[in-house]
């Protein structure tokens, strides 16, 4: 086949999808192909899947739909965790040429290029998940503010639920010296922060004799990046010596984003997670005390095998017990060759769905609750480059999403800001530190405040 001379990508899924999405495109790019947006009719589509909700399947017949639809003479090529999963169910459907598996797929240009062109039957091409032993790093490169890069892949906790260990293989990842000589890279590139993420992330090292605190220490040092933050860190390998560091870095942000699952240790249990509720309490508590004005959220998911009315109240109500500030909350749906899937206790699919909407209400209240917290401190924003009807959006340190007056001079750009009131779009309406009506008001309230000033530099919530 002949070299195509452009190509699209389109991502589903988590952060780690998104980082890996960043290298293929690397490769096929140094293989000579040019990276264009979907809606431009490339001559190949790579559509990187997930396998965590019911509706992969439902989604990657979707885009595969859209892409013949854009242009019906392109090459589809189809990756992920789903494409391990079920590849030959993929290769199936119509429109799809290629199918490759959790490892093959960061061959993607020699594989398209062996291919011969259009297949009328799509070729699945996969190893099995146990001889995924070989951990390839990633990390995105589309956007100078931010970048997700993927330090451990794989998990080996086989938690009843999940099909992940089946798509990604064994954890694994590669070097604390491989990871920081990345990071070095990325920081020559002028991004301003690096976003830890992995499968399992504090399962980092364990192959090397290295540890996820060794880890953040090393990145911590490594010059031009102004943040680093984790974007997600198991309870029970989130002990104090991270936490304490964390508190303690002037670059690791004061946000923590711990999975939690379900309040009940029953189905904890059932789950085969790896801590209980004392544990997870204890976890957000130190987090909290250290560091007040962090931002913690948890994962929890709805609806899993015997799980009763009275077990998701228990849930419900350990959640309002600590202080965390957001949830992302999943609806259970049954994935083949899982524990859960074999339970004989299933809870109605209504009943799911009517426990993900309390959660979803409760994390809203919560998220607006720890906004309004903040409302009359200053903290740090990194602003995005992208306008949107005059402003401009960032994440404070502590990941509180802020507007302001757009100022191209800021984008990339870590600003002290003073945060005036939550919007009605969800954001905290802020005002930029270095404006003067501001500096008047700090000058009267703390008697005398420079935009020099620790003050000014510095965030101020605590």
């Amino acid at each position: 086949m002949s070299s195509p001379r452009t190509a699209a990508f389109h991502t589903l899924g988590c952060k780690l999808n998104f980082s890996e999405t960043s290298t293929l495109a690397r490769s096929l790019e140094e293989a000579g192909y040019a990276r264009v947006r979907v809606e431009e009719r490339p001559d190949v589509f790579v559509l990187n899947t997930c396998s965590v909700t019911e509706n992969a399947d439902k989604e990657c017949r979707q885009w595969v739909r859209r892409f013949q639809r854009i242009n019906p003479e392109a090459f589809i090529a189809v990756v992920g965790c789903y494409a391990q999963l079920k590849p030959q169910e993929i290769a199936a459907i119509p429109g799809v040429d290629l199918v490759l598996g959790a490892h093959e797929k960061f061959d993607l240009a020699m594989h398209i290029e062996a291919s011969g062109g259009k297949q009328d039957q799509g070729r699945a091409i996969y190893g099995a998940v146990k001889d995924l032993k070989h951990f390839v790093p990633s990390y995105n490169a589309n956007d100078r503010t931010r970048t997700f890069l993927k330090v451990q892949d794989g998990c080996d906790y086989f938690c009843s639920f999940c099909t992940i260990p089946l798509a990604r293989g064994r954890s694994r990842s590669g070097t604390i010296a491989e990871t920081v000589a990345i990071a070095e890279g990325i920081a020559a590139t002028g991004v301003k922060e690096i976003v830890l993420t992995g499968v399992n992330t504090g399962d980092f090292g364990r192959a090397h004799g290295e540890s996820f605190l060794q880890l953040i220490e090393a990145l911590d040092r490594v010059q031009g990046i102004e943040r680093f933050r984790i974007s997600s860190i198991e309870p029970n390998l989130c002990p104090d010596a991270v936490i304490d560091f964390v508190a303690a870095s002037a670059r690791f942000m004061p946000h923590f984003h711990m999975p939690l699952q379900s309040g009940s240790d029953r189905i904890l249990q059932r789950m085969r997670r790896r801590y209980d509720t004392a544990l997870y309490a204890d976890r957000v508590a130190r987090i909290k005390s250290l560091l007040p004005h962090a931002s913690v959220g948890a994962d929890v998911i709805t609806g899993t095998p015997g799980e009763t009315e009275e077990e998701f109240r228990k849930t419900h109500g350990f959640i309002r017990s600590i202080p965390v500030d957001y949830l992302h909350v999943f609806t259970y749906s049954e994935r083949a060759n899982t524990t859960a899937v074999r339970m004989d206790d299933a809870v109605p699919m209504e009943t799911r769905r009517e426990r993900t909407k309390q959660l979803r209400i409760l994390s809203s209240k919560l998220q607006r609750a720890h906004y309004e917290r903040h409302i009359g401190t200053g903290r740090t924003v990194l602003f995005e480059a992208e306008e949107i009807d005059g402003r401009m959006l960032g994440y404070t340190d502590n990941y509180l999403r802020v507007s302001a007056p757009f100022d191209a001079a800021l984008v990339n750009s870590v600003v002290p800001v003073w945060l005036s009131r939550v919007s009605s779009d969800g954001c905290i309406d802020a005002t930029l530190l270095h404006q003067q009506p501001l500096i008047d008001t700090l000058d009267r309230r703390y008697g005398g405040v420079g935009v020099n000033s620790p003050l000014a530099k510095m965030p101020l919530a605590n």
